[in-house]
């Protein structure tokens, strides 16, 4: 089996610098370096479309835009790329949400997919609404995620749920394909859900062991459903032609990393309801030394940005064995990102895809030939230039 690779469209901003923001932060003011345009947006996505990303995670929350809409723009600069829209089911009808599925699978060939994202912060959820508890919201969940399915088959749907009710709800079409649903959360609750609803359980990018346990878990719960998950990781990644050369970026990354900030984030974390959050907080307590947790896994991101907070650091080859030990754990799907996003979609496209395509562990979704994994000649340039937007 291939594995598959997804990239990150940064709707809260690039740069060259790591931008903050998620979990009831704000974006950082590095996000404001290359704003999310349209056309930003849609060179990321050509570039990670070209190397051999099958798809694109877009985030959710107050703190970058709209997902939904902005994938739309996107998609129409794009021929082949996936878009993994992450969505918090509370927020809109779980019959409305079927339907836009629906017309997105439409307008776009089948490249939608789902990140459901229940949400972790109340301070956030109530800024939307929603004054529903953390566990109350994963049962909503849950119910959204019945409702959903139930219309995609074409069902008829009446539900008068905990949370939820619907009555005579029922689509004019249904999607095609439909779309898979992607679900991540480190809660008992949250496995609960997964292991019900989901297709494919995300978790973030802890060291090997803890991954291990967190998905035997999930696992065995999905057995006593009835059913088998497949799974994904969400990680940054450094990745260059030398070792040093990677470790290089991701120093001179921490070195951009103002002392105010780093408190500020990390105070405003600390306060953070999510379980996944408070595991990637303890990978690093807020200290700056000791940030490689694991070989080639580096913790730094986490200092100043929620979520998902660590990163694959090293060569090419490195990168490309650390690969390989979480897909040895049955990790099938990555979902990457590097700043600034043009750039590494390149280097991860450029170094990792075609040494994993020489080991048999992936191919280009297009079906063509990786590019040659020979090392870049030290006279070519460091970076990938920018194009500019739309070129034919």
């Amino acid at each position: 089996m291939s594995l598959t690779f997804h990239w990150f469209l940064p709707t809260n901003g690039d740069s060259r610098h790591v931008v903050g923001g998620g979990h009831g932060t704000p974006a950082t003011a590095s996000g404001r370096d290359r704003p999310p345009t349209v056309a930003y947006l849609s060179q990321i996505a050509r570039a990670a479309e070209e190397v051999g990303f099958a798809g694109a995670l877009t985030p959710t929350g107050a703190w970058c835009e709209d997902a939904w809409l902005t994938t739309a723009m996107v998609s129409q600069h794009t021929e082949r790329l996936k878009f993994l829209v992450a969505f918090r089911p509370g927020l809109i009808s779980p019959t409305l949400a079927a339907q836009m599925a629906t017309t997105f699978q439409r307008q776009t060939g089948g490249r939608l997919l789902l990140n459901v994202v229940t949400g972790g912060e109340n301070q956030e959820q109530r800024a939307f609404g929603d004054f529903l508890d953390k566990d109350s919201r994963y049962r909503r969940t849950g119910e959204f995620l019945h409702v959903v399915r139930e219309l995609w088959q074409g069902g008829t749907v009446d539900l008068h749920g905990e949370h939820l009710r619907v009555q005579d709800a029922k689509l004019a079409r249904v999607p095609d394909p439909v779309p898979q649903v992607y679900f991540g959360g480190s809660s008992p609750i949250a496995g609960e859900i997964a292991a019900r609803h989901a297709d494919v359980y995300l978790t973030w990018g802890e060291p090997p062991a803890q991954v291990a346990e967190k998905l035997d878990r999930i696992r065995s719960l999905a057995a006593a459903e009835g059913r088998t998950l497949r799974f994904g990781i969400r990680l940054h990644v450094i990745t260059r032609d030398t070792a040093e050369q990677a470790w290089a970026e991701a120093n001179r990354l921490l070195d951009g990393f103002d002392p105010e900030t780093v408190a500020s984030v990390q105070a405003g974390l600390a306060r953070s309801e999510s379980e996944g959050q408070r595991r990637m907080l303890a990978l690093h307590g807020g200290r700056r030394d000791r940030l490689e947790i694991h070989p080639n896994l580096w913790a730094g991101i986490g200092l100043v940005r929620g979520g998902a907070g660590t990163a694959l650091v090293g060569s090419h080859d490195e990168v490309a064995e650390r690969i390989k030990e979480y897909h040895a754990l049955g990790i099938d799907e990555f979902v990457l990102s590097g700043y600034p996003h043009l750039e590494e979609a390149y280097w991860f496209g450029e170094g990792v895809l075609p040494r994993l395509a020489a080991r048999g562990l992936w191919r280009h979704p297009s079906g063509r030939h990786a590019a040659s994994a020979e090392p870049i000649s030290p006279s070519a340039p460091t970076e990938p230039a920018v194009f500019a937007p739309f070129a034919s």
